[in-house]
């Protein structure tokens, strides 16, 4: 079975007598700060059930993980406002339980039937996530949908149960080439690490992605035609790792000159127009310049 892979905040939500409570994949409470989600599950959903999916939110025809963080930095007591502006939607991909049911040893296929029987009548900011058990429909989504910030799809066994704690779909993300310019590398210049890559955004050259690590073969290559910076290199000597990941430590760079162009491979994740998630570097491609580059 194939379904889309959202570009938003994994989410459990939990109906209950009480009420209703959204939970992250790291058990964080995040009801105050998706209002209209717990709304609609409270008069959509009956109790004793509990939704899997994704919590997202579109900005024109684009999936928006900025205004996602922005909900998760504003105090819930802003939630209703922000949601006015920009309201998030819950795609639903799985039920665990129905009025008071634990499905989750229950095959996919018929956790499936139960929620299509169950979400049939609701309404946004509720949806259920699209699904085909149709290879060549999976692939046509990779690429049609990838403009509007679609990672992927998500391949799951039908006849599997659902098993807290392990990750058995495979996940496939949909990737394109796109050219950048080498601002920096980490690591020695004489066997760079990863490259550190940007574009020209109102003719200033910022950082928009960092690459997976380089192969020797690939670092050799670039140690033979990246040349130190000028004193008028515009990026910092260090970044705050968390541009790259998780870790609050910061990345040195060592700043090369920014006139060698790199192909790189990148997912459709993107945050402040950033890649959210490092790139491949692919090749440096000595028939272009930065001036071949159509400005971001």
């Amino acid at each position: 079975m194939y379904e889309l892979k959202w570009d938003g905040f994994r989410c459990a939500a939990v109906r209950d007598e009480a009420g209703v409570k959204l939970w992250s994949r790291q058990r964080k409470d995040l009801t105050g700060h998706f209002p209209e989600i717990a709304a609609a599950m409270s008069w959509q959903v009956p109790a004793g059930t509990v939704l899997d999916g994704e919590l997202v939110i579109w900005n024109g025809d684009r999936l928006d993980f900025d205004l996602l963080q922005t909900r998760m930095v504003n105090r819930p007591a802003r939630a209703s406002s922000l949601a006015a502006e920009h309201g998030a939607t819950f795609m639903v991909f799985d039920v665990l339980a129905h009025r008071g049911e634990d499905l989750r040893r229950r095959p996919l296929r018929e956790r499936r039937a139960v929620l299509e029987e169950l979400g049939a009548t609701w309404s946004p900011p509720l949806q259920i996530s699209p699904l085909t058990m149709d290879e060549g429909t999976a692939r046509a989504w990779m690429a049609d949908y990838r403009p509007a910030g679609i990672e992927g799809v998500v391949v799951k066994a039908a006849a599997g149960a659902y098993v807290p704690g392990r990750r058995d779909w495979i996940k496939v993300k949909t990737r394109e080439t796109v050219e950048a310019i080498i601002g920096a590398v980490t690591g020695p210049l004489e066997r760079p690490d990863t490259v550190v890559v940007g574009q020209v955004r109102d003719g200033v050259l910022v950082i928009v992605g960092k690459s997976v690590p380089l192969s020797p073969r690939q670092a050799a290559s670039l140690a033979a035609v990246l040349t130190p910076a000028g004193l008028d290199h515009p990026w910092p000597d260090e970044i705050s790792s968390t541009r790259f990941g998780s870790s609050r430590d910061k990345v040195a760079l060592t700043k090369v000159e920014p006139v060698v162009v790199a192909e790189v491979s990148a997912d459709a994740a993107l945050q402040a127009g950033a890649f959210r998630h490092p790139v491949r570097f692919i090749r440096h491609r000595p028939d272009l310049g930065p001036e071949d580059l159509a400005p971001d």
